[in-house]
């Protein structure tokens, strides 16, 4: 990675993670920047995302993916609507010990997941070119993951007929969210919790929503 533009990213990084008492280890650090190295140099080209200075994709991308990651549970993780890969790559970084299912319609974004799971040698990501409705997994998915992916009640009813496991739960990584949105989900799932989430001032509310089965 000769990237003038990348030099002073790894501090700058650190920085912002340790304002949020927020602290990992080096191999960590080296591979979330070079992700977003990776994502920088493709957009270019395939616009994958409307943010273009890297410093604003590690607060509006990379460490809005991971301020949430202690409540990831489970070993087989589905990220809906995964985009150019977020949460799911900078989440499969930090959890090698779990699989992480990044799921997205665009034929682009799954290329460039695809180039990003050789460049970081990710063995625990596995991209899949579908649409939700269609995706029929053939393992239980423990945890249906999205960030900006559709409302609540929509990310539901694209995807409980994944949710064979009981134990299936979802992790919706939201801003500020309205009460008809929450009150408009489907009545045989309820929310078990709204996880308000520590942020860099620059980024807004956060919050995770996680649902479960009734």
């Amino acid at each position: 990675m000769n990237n003038n533009l990348f030099d002073n990213l790894n501090d700058f990084l650190i920085t912002e993670l340790n304002k949020l008492n927020i602290k990992f280890n080096n191999e960590i650090i080296t591979k979330l920047i070079y992700f977003t190295y990776l994502l920088h140099k493709w957009n270019k080209t395939y616009n994958l995302t409307s943010i273009t200075d890297p410093k604003d994709m590690i607060i509006k991308h990379i460490i809005d993916s991971v301020i949430g990651y202690k409540y990831y549970n489970g070993n087989n993780i589905l990220d809906v609507g995964t985009g150019p890969g977020l949460p799911g790559i900078p989440l499969a970084i930090i959890f090698n010990d779990k699989k992480f299912y990044l799921l997205d319609s665009r034929l682009k974004r799954i290329n460039f997941i695809k180039h990003a799971i050789r460049e970081l040698k990710l063995s625990n990501v596995i991209p899949i070119l579908s649409r939700c409705e269609e995706y029929n997994p053939s393992i239980n998915i423990d945890c249906i993951t999205s960030r900006a992916f559709a409302s609540l009640k929509d990310m539901i009813l694209l995807t409980k007929h994944i949710t064979k496991n009981n134990n299936c739960y979802y992790l919706a990584l939201k801003g500020d969210i309205k009460a008809d949105e929450i009150l408009d989900i489907p009545d045989d799932f309820k929310i078990v919790d709204n996880i308000k989430l520590n942020t860099p001032l620059n980024l807004g509310n956060r919050c995770l929503i996680k649902i479960t089965k009734v």
